[in-house]
């Protein structure tokens, strides 16, 4: 999830496990910092563009790593403020931010090493948009109201709490409705890999992705639509794609993204981009793979497309989607892309 929702969820958390035990200003702000440490991964150069994100959400994610390191935050956050005698209270705090904030993210579609070091699986359920404003306020509104409250504002954080885990809930109920959606409707594609998930800030309109042996199919469903069939468009891979999937940063990445790997080609330059993360040509994370020379596929260095992101453009789409238009034309606009020069 985003920086402003892992501090909020490990402000709201830190607070309800210190009570009335430290100041609730005092709990909420090491909460936050503490909800906030591991995203600073992000920082780290592993080497090459698609290490970057292949690691990020990594060691610092890991909840054996996380019980390591939560004693020490503990016996400094007591040092500074002189609470020794309260050690085991903000031990099992910060240790539940942490490891709270990696369970918050395996609810996303990126991929959470969890395991770490003894597995490197990422785990991602897939049932929230990296950023929702809905999961967020709730938590947000319950610390400021425990903030400015104190002693009685500490219910209102407890609300918080609970209003932002059924969110997560309602989330998996409503994947799972469109999921069942999908195989009323199109059982024929009950033996693909298929993926659904919400589009961008919101849980109304879902997207739908079946992998093919021609390349994948896109879909929409909005909670809204009742019956209405699930219309998919095809988007066929080049035919070098075979070829594409045999290099081993092609490998990596498809295990990463559990098969959702898509490969395009901009001219020379052939690509490889995790489906998961965008939407209809738009994808977050799209590396160069290879150049066409000819008959020929040389391999270049694996480097992430400098296209910027198009959150708000599809939010834009999602929301007439799901109030204006039963089936919008519109797609969001596919940027340009560099040649191999």
């Amino acid at each position: 999830m985003d920086s402003v929702t892992q501090a909020a969820l490990g402000a709201a958390v830190a607070v309800a496990v210190m009570g009335k035990s430290t100041p609730v200003k005092k709990a909420a702000l090491w909460g936050a910092v503490a909800g906030t440490l591991p995203d600073l991964d992000v920082f780290i150069h592993y080497g090459d563009d698609l290490s970057n994100m292949l690691r990020h959400r990594g060691e610092s994610h890991a909840i054996f790593y996380q019980t390591l390191f939560s004693p020490l935050l503990a016996w400094l956050i007591c040092r500074w403020h002189q609470q020794q005698a309260l050690f085991l209270r903000w031990w099992l705090a910060i240790w539940l931010v942490l490891v709270t904030h990696s369970l918050l993210d395996t609810f996303t579609t990126y991929g959470t090493q969890l395991a770490l070091p003894f597995s490197n699986y990422p785990f991602a359920l897939e049932s929230i948009f990296v950023i929702d404003p809905l999961y967020t306020l709730p938590l947000l509104i319950g610390v400021g109201l425990a903030w400015r409250l104190p002693g009685s504002g500490l219910g209102f954080n407890k609300l918080g709490l609970l209003l932002s885990s059924l969110y997560l809930g309602w989330g998996l109920l409503a994947q799972q409705w469109v999921l069942w959606q999908l195989d009323q409707q199109h059982p024929e594609l009950a033996h693909y890999e298929r993926l659904v998930q919400p589009t961008a800030l919101n849980t109304l309109v879902w997207r739908v992705i079946v992998m093919d042996a021609e390349g994948y199919r896109e879909g929409f469903y909005a909670l809204n639509d009742g019956k209405t069939l699930i219309e998919f468009r095809q988007h066929a891979f080049p035919e070098q794609a075979k070829a594409l999937s045999q290099l081993p940063a092609a490998q990596e990445l498809t295990r990463f993204s559990h098969g959702f790997i898509g490969y395009f080609q901009r001219s020379q330059l052939l690509t490889m981009a995790d489906l998961r993360m965008g939407m209809q040509g738009n994808y977050a994370f799209e590396f160069s793979l290879a150049c066409q020379q000819g008959t020929e596929l040389k391999p270049i260095a694996v480097v992430q497309l400098d296209k910027p992101y198009q959150m708000l453009e599809i939010w834009a789409w999602a929301f007439r989607r799901f109030w204006l238009e039963a089936r919008p034309l519109s797609e969001i606009t596919v940027r340009s892309q560099p040649d191999c020069d």
